[in-house]
């Protein structure tokens, strides 16, 4: 039997059946000897152990198209990243160190800044200009107001999207716009493994339309981004990619070297100034990463 895994907590596996329902799983030992761990998103092959009580065993994971560690989940098409435009005032830094692990892994993604209802036109333009001139779909919603959630939907449509976002910015406001029926999904499996939904912080797949399906993913206040080098940074700012031809030195790193397109391209007002400052944050971090 085949279905997908719509949660994982505690080491239980939430697998949903086409058609049956959600069978609670343990995932083989093999997996753990192995060092692979199943992630929301996985499709997989399941043994049944006690139909009436919907217990089973995944016994293996079919071949993954994409999978992301942070958030950790599998089989997505693109991200949908959101911020509030204030309150809080947006972590641009964050931001982009998201975006940084988004382009990595040569996954679309798509920003989406809520509370446009209590933002000025001027704010919103800034937003815009900074980030739509690097190539990025940027939408602008209120989830309270009900503002801009068709637009989000039509982006949505057909696809897995992964949400992910900082706490607060009005994640779980979206997700009830967009799939009314959310908190009754999320009560019915919390009910199942006698949980309260505010104990856990996991990531979980919730049906919007047919074909179409959101993965709820805890917010975070930090993320790393280690795992890469100074010297690679760049390639992950996108608009920096047009101008690099104008650098005087191969391999320039855009910091400071003298005849640098980038750096004239910033003076310039064509790359945003705030992007380019956190790439010269970005760049002194990793710089400073012992590598072994």
């Amino acid at each position: 039997m085949q279905g997908k895994i719509i949660k994982g907590i505690a080491g239980f596996y939430y697998v949903h059946v086409e058609g049956q329902g959600v069978y609670e799983c343990k995932a083989k030992g093999i997996f753990r000897k192995e060092h692979v761990k199943p992630l929301v998103g996985d499709n997989v092959d399941l043994d049944v152990l006690n139909g009436e009580k919907m217990l089973g065993n995944i016994r293996s994971i079919l071949p993954r198209k994409s999978a992301l560690l942070r958030p950790a989940v599998a089989n997505v098409d693109q991200a949908l990243i959101l911020f509030a435009i204030v309150k809080p005032n947006p972590n641009f830094n964050l931001l982009d160190r998201f975006l940084i692990r988004m382009e990595r892994q040569s996954l679309p993604t798509i920003i989406c800044f809520n509370k446009q209802d209590i933002a000025t036109l001027e704010e919103k333009d800034s937003l815009r200009k900074a980030y739509e001139t690097c190539g990025y779909h940027v939408l602008f919603i209120s989830a309270l107001e009900n503002e801009g959630i068709e637009s989000v939907k039509a982006l949505l449509h057909g696809k897995t999207t992964t949400l992910a976002g900082p706490s607060g910015v009005g994640k779980s406001s979206l997700i009830n716009r967009l799939s009314p029926t959310a908190n009754m999904q999320t009560g019915a499996i919390s009910e199942k493994i006698e949980r309260g939904r505010h104990t856990t912080r996991h990531s979980e797949i919730i049906a919007l339309v047919e074909e179409s399906y959101i993965v709820d993913t805890p917010g975070f206040t930090s993320l790393a981004i280690s795992e890469i080098t100074k010297e690679e940074l760049g390639r992950y700012y996108p608009e920096f990619l047009q101008y690099e031809p104008a650098c005087k030195f191969r391999g320039c790193a855009h910091i400071s070297e003298p005849f640098c397109g980038v750096k004239d391209a910033v003076e310039a007002g064509k790359i945003s100034s705030v992007r380019y400052e956190n790439y010269r944050l970005l760049y002194q971090e990793l710089k400073e990463v012992k590598r072994y």
